[in-house]
């Protein structure tokens, strides 16, 4: 079949599998380039490994740091009529390449949140891997079912205390227009931090230890992302930023209850990007464009697989890394400098409709969210006739 996106409203509802193998092949020969990271771990799990930063986190792995990566995503299957998620294609993707580079892999396609999976990742790890050394937590999901009470939490983007009016960019209707917030409430907040909280990071790791599968050593982080000023009413103080701090109060807790094995447990603050689940949060996708358009302007933007090098390289595998008041490891220090937020505050209130195309970079963000599905690229045909199926 002719693939061509189809969007609707700050989705995408289908994928082309030769694209995200593009998207996925050029994140490898990025970190190719880039050279091997020392001291690499060599068994690493990922949880939430399909697309995003947790993709990236496997790329950077397995072909900068020669690892074996087990993986766990949530993910449609194609059939000759529809196609695949992306993240169906992108894990396809690279599965094909570390099958080439002679890497051992693994994906296990199911309810992280489940214990039925992690039970089916431990008898994994005992038979292809004996323990892991590090384990990525990148979930995104907007729901979550409780594993003991079969209880379902579904999260809310809402801002906490009062409501709150803003500047947001309609992707559909690609209009700037204000947007007022109803503030949430406690349960909202709660069943927010329960889906996006540290609650089934603590799960995963229990689980683990409990079956002898964590190495002495060993390092897990969380990802999250804390922004400034003008994103934290719905973003750093709002619902999801309640739940964001619940993964601080979860890594201290790792640390302390596993500190015989010597693990460590960081939350990872990163760079703003374009994902699948900030494109649905109000506010980031004008923050982003504006973001991006600042950052370029100075010459230090970097996107998914740049941040997560960058972590790797300098950060998350260091003896003893540097991090903030809250004891987190910080990609983010760029974008979140007085310098180019103070260049981003001074072009948010002249923004409208007119003149957002000359202010801010929203062709490069929906290039970017396009690349998601695996459209935009420049050397892919899609005019050509190409099958949806693609196998792990």
């Amino acid at each position: 079949m002719v693939i061509k996106p189809k969007i609707r409203g700050f989705i995408c509802t289908n994928a082309h599998p030769v694209g995200c193998a593009e998207s996925v092949n050029q994140q490898i020969e990025f970190v190719k380039q880039q050279g091997e990271i020392a001291n690499c771990p060599k068994n690493v799990l990922v949880i939430g490994c399909s697309t995003g930063y947790g993709l990236a986190s496997r790329i950077t792995a397995a072909f900068s740091g020669g690892a074996n990566t087990l993986g766990v995503c949530f993910e449609k299957e194609p059939t000759e009529k529809r196609t695949g998620t992306a993240g169906w294609y992108n894990t396809a993707a690279f599965h094909k390449a570390a099958e080439k580079a002679g890497l051992y892999h693994k994906t296990l396609n199911g309810d992280a949140f489940s214990h039925e999976l992690k039970h089916q990742i431990i008898e994994t790890i005992q038979q292809d891997m004996g323990k892991v050394d590090l384990i990525i937590y990148s979930l995104a999901s907007p729901r979550r079912t409780d594993p003991d009470t079969g209880e379902a939490y579904v999260s809310s983007l809402k801002p906490v205390g009062n409501k709150y009016t803003t500047k947001t960019f309609d992707t559909n209707k690609e209009v700037v227009h204000d947007i007022e917030l109803e503030p949430a409430t406690q349960d909202e907040i709660d069943n927010t931090i329960k889906v996006m909280g540290g609650e089934d990071w603590e799960l995963w790791i229990k689980a683990l230890n409990e079956a002898g599968v964590l190495a002495d050593n060993c390092k897990t982080t969380a990802y999250t992302y804390i922004g400034k000023e003008l994103t934290w009413p719905i973003y750093g103080h709002a619902t999801i930023g309640k739940a964001k701090e619940d993964l601080d109060r979860a890594a201290a807790a790792l640390n302390s209850n596993y500190s015989d094995l010597n693990l460590k447990a960081y939350v990872t603050s990163l760079k703003a990007v374009v994902t699948q689940a900030s494109s649905a949060i109000p506010v980031m996708p004008l923050y982003i464009s504006l973001m991006y358009q600042v950052m370029k302007d100075e010459g230090c933007h970097e996107g998914v697989i740049e941040q997560i090098y960058g972590l790797f390289n300098q950060l998350l595998l260091a003896e003893n890394p540097p991090m903030d008041e809250a004891n987190r490891l910080r990609m983010d220090t760029v974008e979140t400098n007085d310098e180019i937020q103070g260049k981003i505050k001074a072009i948010w209130p002249q923004v409208t409709t007119e003149n957002f195309p000359e202010l801010g970079d929203y062709q490069g963000y929906h290039l970017d969210f396009l690349k998601l599905f695996g459209f935009g690229f420049d050397n892919v045909d899609y005019e050509a006739d190409v099958s949806p199926i693609a196998d792990w």
